[in-house]
């Protein structure tokens, strides 16, 4: 018995140990000289949701991302077969990119391309795949015809009135209100259920003062749909009688209901009943969980949110009046879709190295674990010797080089299924240091330090350090290896300066940095200021004397009530103090002095009290003058205790003035060495106190006596105590996590202090994981204030908690802190939609972004008009994250504009969207231009024509009648030298003469004139207005051609003013 126990221990610390072999793998740095050197197989970066439903009004974007060197190539399927983008002129794919593009500007119908897709991502090293998103598009159907009869029901009586909306995609949302748009009111006797039914528990007369109508509003469009609306008429009696309850829904005494893993569970009980019942909820077994637990719609609806397995069992509903109450009975059970418990992670290893890739799922029922290689099942895949898979495990063992490809893992059950990609790649590279040549790093002494050496390789290199040279590699107590290269040197001495080498070591070389250490003098005041008690008008001088490292920048500054000095004219600063003229009763506070380098910092604190003048006494005897007190002497130790310790101490001379107070101090010689501290103050009758300690501190204390001159000098400090160390009882404060770049987070905290640290080696535990997706936590055990997490999503909520650890255990469990990985440029607005109500505004609509990437701090707008080639300037509108409307008022009816919107996030703003505004109507022109036919000046022109055509008309006619000749032909030679008003010099009144040539017309000055076949009609397709190059307005002056070649001689141009003045000009 004792040989087996022998063996299976010394088994499992074989496989331990084997297991820790091949988990450790080579991490590849951030840095982008060397990650684009590297090949890297494919990684999916950005893709759509599964179940992705799109608005029928815009184009479609699938997106699928991925980065990987060589640069991935893409491809399609859809409906499991190849998807030829090529094929289709709506369809492309965006540069460098494998999202696809459906443009429906031309043309299409979105339904068309309906299905389920998925994208590729490959290179020569491997092919990643997408999730299977699955396309649909946005419906909102009408809801159908029916003629609703008068509802006649007794007063009293229970009643429903069905809705029944219109199945949309997605579902609408659904409430009631009457015909005149008033929303019903809803209390316990009338509720709307989740169906979208409203229920009465009992009907009044006063229910049939209005009418109820359904109404669906759907999401994309953004509309409402009404259904007929019901009218009741009830049938009223002597009395109503008291009922007991009896359930509407769900029917029965008892009902089943199944949900999901992480979802919310949603139980509902409606009851009808004299007077309205109330309705309670109650758990078999068990209470109801209140942290997650939700009472809707009049106690008729419970919510429980997050559903998790332990939510399963019997609830039941209680409906009760003052007649007598009823239950149901509903059975959850809760199912649920795989969910990760270990997500493959990509794998990157050296030659004849091993490793491994593990992908485990839960799920109720249990998924099932498929692994695919560059998206083929790797049952069919090539054979690869190195290569073993067991269950939800696969082994590499002694890999090489050409064995690098991707793999996916399907964990899948029937209520949904989960893919990843992690990818296997095999690189030999020589050691490589990633940190910045000599550097040069300046630290306090007795100060903990770090000295850095990032490296990079594969194999992973060895790492080692010397000083100045040393054959030996650095080792002892003081000194500190890390695993990422970094050397850590507890306290920093003197004799700790000199030049330090790290050397990075694998088979194909070595590399190596030098790292220059110089240790400087702390920064201490040995003189600091007093409290002081002075007359208003007299000179103070508080002292600042500071022992610096003279090779540092010494800053002094003074504080006054913690806030910045204002250095006026009563006011001097001088190396060694400040001095204050004519002191005032403002000038009575505190005083602080901060000396500063930058390396250290330390202050020094002083509290001033202005006394007001008053006339002194008279009296014959002088008083005694009143001066600081004696320090205090004999400072004694007792009564040792792990966690207090009593100081004692003999009051020094009060100098003629009582001691009002005693401040006890400390120093510890671990952290802050010679700095002291106040710990407590007392009143100046005692002599005598009860300290209160720390676990592992070094302490020694002093006294200073206060009274109301000021404080006396510290009394020599007493002997060391030493507590014993225990574990640290707080956790740092000041916890946040925010991303510095797009693709990381930065996770900082306020450390421990000497006092709160409890034992030796510090340090903190972080811990991080993505909220709401309940994957295992990652953590990091680090001795610094910071953290950085890389490879986040961008802008995504993260559980954070940093616990303190030293080597007596830990601090209680921390608090959860929410914190957010960086954000990015955002993307376009979802839509942008441009209306023209009326020729003076023009109103602009869009949708936030698909994608925000951060916090959405506003859009912007540019704008300008334009006119042909004509452009205007550019105009820009800033907005609110809110406003998603806004009206242009326009500076005339003619000009069009184009705009550019973008929205913005505190990294800056996005990828601009850019639409036109419509042409004006035809209208714009004629509304802003007064009609020439109307005016006075005209009328009475075209009258004084018509005369003068009348009276000629009347003198030929004369002329006629006698036989005499007219010569017209001459008078209109005449007319033409004179004027140039008439284009064809043949003038005669012979019947041939009078004869107009097919197409043409007589203007009244006679002259004939031909039809052209350019006219401006013809330009203005089809007789309607237009606008030339210069945007000016022509189509509302021109005449129809179809209407003078029906016309004729009878054509408008004869008799409209208009057309009469232009077959004048």
């Amino acid at each position: 018995m004792v040989m087996q126990q022998y063996l299976l221990t010394y088994t499992g610390v074989v496989f331990a140990l084997y297991l820790h072999h091949i988990i450790r793998a080579i991490e590849v740095p951030l840095d982008p000289n060397i990650q684009n050197e590297l090949p890297q197989p494919p990684t999916i970066t950005k893709q759509s949701v599964k179940d992705y439903i799109v608005d029928p009004r815009d184009n479609i974007f699938i997106d699928c991302e991925a980065k990987g060197n060589p640069i991935p190539t893409f491809s399609w399927t859809r409906n499991g077969k190849f998807f030829n983008v090529a094929k289709d002129p709506k369809v492309s794919m965006q540069r460098r990119s494998g999202t696809l593009v459906i443009d429906f500007r031309g043309g299409g119908r979105p339904e068309d391309y309906e299905g389920e897709y998925q994208c590729s991502a490959r290179n020569e090293y491997g092919t990643a795949l997408s999730s299977k998103i699955l396309l649909q598009v946005s419906r909102s159907p009408l809801w159908p015809k029916e003629h609703l009869d008068l509802v006649e029901i007794d007063e009293g009586s229970p009643l429903t009135l069905k809705c029944n909306p219109p199945p949309g995609l997605p579902p609408p949302v659904v409430f009631w209100m009457s015909s005149s748009m008033e929303p019903i009111h809803q209390d316990k006797r009338v509720s709307q259920g989740q169906n979208g039914d409203l229920y009465f528990s009992n009907v009044m007369l006063q229910d049939a003062q209005t009418d109820y109508s359904c109404n669906a509003r759907f999401h994309f469009t953004h509309t409402i749909q009404q259904k007929n609306p019901y009218t009741l008429k009830i049938q009223t009696t002597r009395g109503v009688m008291e009922t007991t309850p009896s359930f509407m829904y769900p029917y029965g005494t008892s009902s089943n209901q199944i949900v999901l893993r992480g979802v919310d569970l949603l139980l509902e009980c409606i009851a009808s009943g004299v007077p309205a019942p109330d309705i309670m909820w109650h758990k078999k077994g068990g209470e109801l969980p209140t942290d997650k637990t939700k009472l809707e719609n009049f106690n008729k609806a419970l919510r429980i949110t997050n559903v998790s397995e332990e939510d399963s069992g019997e609830y039941f509903c209680l409906a009760s009046n003052k007649m007598g109450s009823i239950r149901h009975t509903i059975s959850v059970r809760v199912k649920a879709a795989p969910y990760w418990l270990d997500e493959p992670q990509n794998l990157i290893l050296a030659p004849a190295e091993d490793g491994r890739l593990v992908c485990r799922a839960n799920g109720n029922p249990k998924p099932t674990i498929q692994w695919l290689v560059n998206g083929e099942p790797i049952e069919s895949a090539p054979p690869n010797p190195s290569r073993e898979v067991a269950g939800d495990t696969i082994v590499f063992r002694d890999t090489q080089i050409g064995s690098s490809a991707v793999y996916q893992c399907n964990a899948s059950n029937e209520h949904g299924y989960l893919l990843a990609n992690a990818f296997v790649s095999v690189l030999d590279v020589p050691p490589r240091i990633l940190s910045p040549r000599n550097q040069l790093i300046k630290v306090i002494q007795y100060n903990r330090t770090r000295l850095d050496c990032p490296f990079f390789g594969s194999p992973i290199p060895t790492l080692r350090w010397f000083k100045n040279g040393q054959g030996s590699a650095l080792d002892g107590e003081n000194y500190q290896r890390h695993e990422n290269g970094s050397l850590e040197i507890n306290m920093a001495r003197k004799e700790d300066q000199g030049i330090y080498t790290c050397v990075a070591t694998n088979i194909l070389g070595k590399a190596e940095n030098q790292v220059r250490l110089e240790i400087k003098d702390p920064t201490r005041i040995v003189r600091g200021p007093e409290d002081l008690t002075v007359k208003r008008g007299s000179l103070v001088r508080l002292d600042c004397r500071i022992k610096h490292d003279s090779t540092l920048k010494l800053t002094v500054t003074w504080l006054k009530d913690d806030t910045p000095l204002y250095i006026g004219n009563r006011m001097k600063k001088e190396d060694d103090g400040l001095i204050i003229y004519g002191v005032a009763e403002k000038d009575q506070g505190d005083y602080t002095c901060v000396a500063s380098t930058e390396l250290d910092k330390d202050s020094a604190k002083a509290f001033l009290t202005v006394l007001a003048v008053v006339s002194a006494p008279t009296n014959r005897m002088t008083a005694l003058p009143k001066e600081r007190p004696e320090r205090p002497r004999d400072l004694e130790l007792t009564d040792l205790a792990e966690r207090s310790v009593r100081l004692t101490w003999i009051p020094g001379d009060d100098n003629n003035s009582p001691i009002t107070d005693y401040v006890v101090q400390f120093e510890e010689d671990k952290f802050q060495p010679g700095l002291w501290h106040n710990h407590s103050r007392y009143p100046g009758s005692v002599n005598s106190a009860v300290l209160r300690l720390s676990p592992y501190v070094n302490y020694q204390f002093r006294v200073i006596a206060v009274n109301e001159v000021g404080s006396s000098l510290p009394s020599l400090p007493s002997e060391r105590y030493h507590t014993i160390g225990a574990s640290p009882e707080i956790n740092p404060t000041g916890v946040q996590g925010a991303g510095t770049q797009k693709n990381n987070m930065e996770i900082t905290w306020t450390p421990l202090n000497a006092t709160q640290a409890y034992g030796p080696n510090l340090r903190y535990i972080v811990k991080w994981r993505q909220r709401d997706t309940r994957e295992s936590w990652s953590n990091e055990t680090v001795r610094t204030t910071r953290h950085v997490v890389w490879n986040t999503p961008i802008y995504v909520p993260y559980e954070i908690k940093v616990q303190a650890e030293n080597d007596f255990g830990r601090a209680p469990e921390p608090d959860i802190i929410i914190g957010y990985s960086g954000e990015d440029l955002p993307s376009v607005p979802r839509y942008f939609r441009i209306r023209q109500p009326n020729l003076e505004t023009i109103t602009l609509e869009w949708g936030h972004p698909e994608h925000p990437n951060g916090i959405l701090t506003g859009y912007n707008l540019r704008y300008q008009a334009f006119n042909g080639t004509k452009t205007g300037r550019t105009l820009v509108e800033t907005f609110s994250p809110n406003q998603t409307r806004f009206t242009l008022q326009r500076t005339d009816p003619i000009s069009r504009y184009r705009f550019f919107l973008r929205a913005r996030t505190q990294v800056g703003d996005g990828e601009s969207i850019v639409e036109e505004s419509p042409a004006p109507l035809n209208e714009a022109y004629t509304k802003n231009h007064v009609d020439i036919a109307t005016q006075g000046w005209f009328i009475g022109l075209m009258c004084a024509i018509a005369l003068l055509v009348l009276i000629l008309l009347i003198v030929c006619f004369i002329k006629r009648s006698r036989g005499g000749k007219y010569p017209v032909r001459e008078k209109v030679e005449v007319l033409d030298h004179e004027d140039h008003k008439v284009d064809d010099p043949s003038f005669d009144y012979s019947d041939e003469d009078n004869k107009e040539p097919p197409g043409s017309h007589t203007s009244l000055d006679g002259t004939i004139k031909q039809e052209s076949d350019d006219s401006l009609v013809d330009y203005g397709e089809g007789g309607e207005g237009q606008f030339n190059e210069d945007g000016s307005f022509i189509g509302q002056y021109t005449v129809k051609k179809d209407k003078e070649e029906t016309e004729g001689n009878e054509s408008s141009e004869a008799t409209s003013p208009v057309n009469a003045i232009y077959s004048l000009a």
